[in-house]
C-alpha cells in the first residue's frame, strides 16, 4: 500500500514550520505517511503529486492575497478548500457573519477614497481587512491627539495603498480576560487556549507583538461553545465549502456587556497551538490522514 503524500505547506521565512506544527509532522511520519514541509510559492513543487495540501504557516500571504488565492485555486486537493481561502482571507467576511446573526465586534469599515473617521471618545484599534500576525495594526486612545494622528496616518496609508481599513472599539476586558481560542478538528471541539492581550499601543513599522508564552490552555465557558457553534453554523451559510473545513478556530473576546463577541474565524492558516493540549497534534494527523482516505 502507497503511504499517503501530504505536504504541509509553510513560507520561506518559516522553511521548518512553526514549532507546535512540528508536533503534527512528527504525528503524520508516526502514523507512516509522507509529510514535507514546502513553501507555497516554491515554483518547483508539483502540487499534483500530493494526495493533501495543508495551510499551516504561510504567513507572508498579506502583501500578496490575489497571487495567495490564485495558487490555492490551482492546488488539487487543499485543506482547508480554495472557496474558504478566498473569503476568510479578507476580514470583510466579518459583516456577512454579522449580517447573519453572529455577535460580532463593532466594526466601521473604511474603504479606498473614504474620509478617514475615527472615534471620538474611548480606545480603539484600526487594522486593515488582510493582514496576518496583527500586521499594520494599532491601539489608540481617541483622548490622546498625538496618538489620533498616528491612527489617523496609519488608516490614510492602508487606504492609499487600496486597503480596506478596519476601525473597532477597544474591549477592554481583553486586557484581563484576554481572547479565548477554541480550536475545531475535522468538525469537532478539541482545545482551547487563551491568548494575553497583544496590543499595547500605536502601530510601529517592524514590532510584531507575537508571543507564543502568551498562550496558555483555557476551558471555555458554555457562552464561549454556544457562540462557536454559532459562527461554524453561520460561516456554512456564508460559503458552503466551510461543512468541510478540516480545522477552525474561533476567536472570542467579551463584549460591552460581558457576553462573548466574535474577533475572528481563523480558517485559512490559523495557529493551532497544538502544543497546548495533549493528543492534539495526533488527533489533527488522525483527522487529516480520514480526509485522504
Amino acid at each position: 500500500m502507497t503511504a499517503p503524500r501530504l505536504a504541509l505547506v509553510t513560507c520561506s521565512r518559516l522553511p521548518d514550520l512553526d514549532p507546535p506544527d512540528r508536533l503534527l509532522r512528527d504525528a503524520l511520519l508516526a502514523r507512516g505517511a509522507v509529510a514535507q514541509v514546502l513553501a507555497w510559492d516554491d515554483p518547483a513543487v508539483d502540487w499534483a503529486a500530493y494526495d493533501l495540501a495543508v495551510l499551516r504557516s504561510p504567513w507572508d500571504y498579506a502583501g500578496r492575497r490575489e497571487e495567495f488565492v490564485a495558487w490555492a485555486e490551482g492546488v488539487p486537493r487543499l485543506a482547508n478548500p480554495a472557496a474558504v481561502v478566498r473569503w476568510n482571507t479578507d476580514k470583510r467576511y466579518l459583516r456577512s457573519l454579522a449580517e447573519s446573526g453572529v455577535p460580532v465586534v463593532p466594526t466601521s469599515w473604511l474603504e479606498p477614497g473614504d474620509a478617514v473617521v475615527l472615534p471620538d471618545r474611548g480606545e480603539f484599534v484600526v487594522k486593515p481587512a488582510v493582514s496576518a500576525g496583527a500586521q499594520d495594526t494599532g491601539r489608540y486612545d481617541a483622548g490622546d491627539a498625538a496618538q489620533v494622528a498616528l491612527a489617523r496616518d496609519l488608516a490614510r496609508r492602508l487606504l492609499a495603498g487600496g486597503r480596506t481599513v478596519m476601525v473597532q472599539p477597544y474591549l477592554s476586558d481583553i486586557d484581563t480576560a484576554g481572547e479565548t481560542a477554541l480550536l475545531f478538528l475535522g468538525g469537532e471541539f478539541s482545545h482551547a487556549v487563551r491568548k494575553a492581550p497583544i496590543l499595547t499601543g500605536p502601530y510601529v513599522e517592524g514590532k510584531r507583538d507575537r508571543d507564543t508564552d502568551r498562550i496558555t490552555p483555557r476551558i471555555p465557558s458554555a457562552a464561549e461553545h454556544a457562540l462557536a457553534a454559532q459562527v461554524l453554523g453561520a460561516a456554512r451559510h456564508c460559503v458552503t465549502a466551510t461543512a468541510g473545513a478540516l480545522y477552525a478556530r474561533v476567536d472570542v473576546v467579551p463584549g460591552p456587556d460581558g457576553s462573548p463577541v466574535l474577533l475572528e474565524l481563523e480558517l485559512t492558516e490559523p495557529s493551532l497551538f497544538l502544543d497546548c493540549a495533549d493528543g492534539a497534534a495526533d488527533r489533527f494527523a488522525r483527522v487529516l490522514l480520514a480526509a485522504v482516505g
